[in-house]
C-alpha cells in the first residue's frame, strides 16, 4: 500500500502562484508515476498534471500548459505543482495520485490510478 498526503492549498487571488507537495509513504518502489487531479463542487475529478518517476516525462491538461509546473524528487518520494497565473476555474480540491499508468493516454484517466490522497482545496479568487 502506499499512502499520500498533500500540502500547500490555501486562498489566493487570480494571478498569484501557489505550489502544492504531495509525499508519498509505504511500498513507493510500486509507483512509476505521480501525477495531479482536480474536482470542482458537482464536477468530475479531472486530469491536472503527471510526471513518471524514471526519466520524468510530463503530461498537462492544455488548460494548465505554460502557466503549471510538476516536478519531483524521488529521493523524497514527493510530487510538486507549481502553480502560477492562476486563474478562478483553477478552483477546486487538488487530489494527489500515484500508480502505474501504462501508456501516455492512461496518464490522463483517474481510473487507471492507484492511489489518491485526501485532497487539498485551492481557491483562486477574482
Amino acid at each position: 500500500q502506499v499512502q499520500l498526503v498533500e500540502s500547500g492549498g490555501g486562498l489566493v487571488q487570480a494571478g498569484n502562484s501557489l505550489r502544492l507537495s504531495c509525499v508519498a509513504s509505504g511500498r513507493t518502489s510500486n509507483i512509476a508515476a505521480m501525477g495531479w487531479f482536480r474536482q470542482a463542487p458537482g464536477m468530475e475529478r479531472v486530469f491536472v498534471a503527471a510526471i513518471r518517476r524514471s526519466g520524468g516525462n510530463t503530461y498537462y491538461a492544455p488548460s494548465v500548459l505554460g502557466r503549471f509546473a510538476v516536478s519531483r524528487d524521488n529521493a523524497k518520494d514527493t510530487v510538486y505543482l507549481q502553480m502560477n497565473s492562476l486563474k478562478p476555474m483553477d478552483t477546486g480540491i487538488y487530489y494527489c495520485a500515484a500508480g502505474s499508468p501504462t501508456y501516455s493516454e492512461d496518464h490522463y484517466v483517474a481510473g487507471r490510478w492507484d492511489y489518491w490522497g485526501q485532497g487539498t482545496q485551492v481557491t483562486v479568487s477574482s
